[in-house]
């Protein structure tokens, strides 16, 4: 055999052993919260379910919580994914609406991917507390979570709603959430303890039988003035008794917060390609997410709703995503373009609801 011919051979060999090989995985990186709360175990299920089939290797990365997740998700090398509280993505619109240049620098060019679920607030009091409505919380000492957490800012947030001014200062203790139920039940330097989470959040799943003869939840009164006043930013909602039955004899109304999952405006073709594979696996396994993941998936609809002024979609994602969701069975049984919203009762029983 001539010498060219298999020099020839050699070099085909080499090139499609090449094109072959796998890249290797980009390594991104996603900030949550404590780990304790529900947004790290949101994070390993993306990292698992969506990440690692797009081919990237999704590291999660535990913070205080969505104040700083949004700061380095703006500013932190390899963080390419934040989950954040509406209501602290809204703050940083209004600061820097107000001037505040820094919130405008930090907030300006985050985009979303989509939103996700509610997140439950827990306001928690001592067993003995005569306290026993959210609204009854005003002038008490309360943890309201760690400096730069979502949860300072939805606990200042919640109150001045309430009662329409701000929270004082020496009401307002800067404590982890196990700080904060150790203050509340041990030292008894507080009052009320307040905690978001969604649920079953394993802060609560974790505790025992015994649990109930030193906390108890306070609930939402709907018929007070403060509620009406707070429903401009929050929602209501339950905590279900049988998400902590070891312990919680009942539901308790209470507040939500929407939480989100959110990127950067990204220009590097590089990140936009992989993002827009990480969005085509986060809805072809959506499914698996919603049987396998955290229960808040089940509470996940694959859906991009119109968004308030400021906020925007990350637009290579967002075209990625909707394309796919508009692939999806749904589409093809006829009902693409069917408005969106509850089923009725007697639709329900009749069996012609379409959600």
């Amino acid at each position: 055999m001539p010498i060219r011919t298999i020099l020839a051979g050699l070099g085909l060999a080499i090139l499609a052993s090449l094109a072959g090989a796998a890249s290797p995985p980009a390594q991104y990186k996603i900030v949550t919260a404590s780990r304790s709360g529900t947004y790290i175990q949101i994070g390993r299920d993306l990292a698992k379910w969506v990440a690692e089939p797009a081919g990237i290797e999704l590291e999660v990365l535990e913070s205080l919580g969505s104040a700083e997740n949004v700061r380095r998700m703006r500013f932190e090398p390899g963080v390419k994914l934040a989950l954040v509280q509406s209501d602290v993505f809204q703050a940083y619109l209004d600061e820097a609406k107000a001037g505040n240049a820094e919130a405008g620098n930090i907030i300006r060019p985050l985009r979303l991917i989509m939103p996700l679920y509610d997140e439950e607030i827990y306001f928690v009091a001592r067993a003995d507390s005569p306290l026993n409505a959210i609204h009854e919380i005003k002038n008490k000492k309360i943890g309201v979570g760690p400096l730069g957490s979502g949860t300072a800012l939805t606990s200042r947030t919640l109150y001045q709603l309430m009662f329409q001014e701000p929270m004082p200062p020496d009401s307002a203790q800067y404590l982890t959430n196990e700080e904060a139920l150790a203050k509340l039940t041990v030292d008894k330097t507080i009052d009320v303890a307040i905690i978001v989470a969604g649920q079953p959040a394993k802060l609560f799943t974790d505790m025992q039988p015994d649990a109930r003869k030193f906390i108890k939840l306070l609930k939402l009164d709907e018929n007070a003035p403060e509620t009406a006043r707070a429903r401009k930013t929050y929602f209501p909602a339950l905590i279900r008794g049988a998400n902590y039955s070891s312990w919680l004899g009942s539901d308790v109304p209470t507040w939500t917060v929407k939480a989100y999952l959110v990127t950067y405006d990204y220009g590097l073709q590089s990140t936009v390609g992989n993002l827009g594979r990480f969005a085509q696996s986060l809805c072809e396994n959506f499914d698996k997410l919603q049987a396998n993941g955290h229960p808040k998936w089940k509470q996940v609809k694959l859906e991009l709703p119109p968004l308030g002024q400021g906020w925007r979609y990350f637009p290579p994602v967002e075209k990625r995503l909707r394309a796919c969701i508009a692939a999806q069975p749904r589409a093809a049984a006829g009902v693409t373009g069917a408005p969106l919203r509850p089923c009725t009762e007697q639709e329900l029983v009749l069996g012609i609801c379409r959600r």
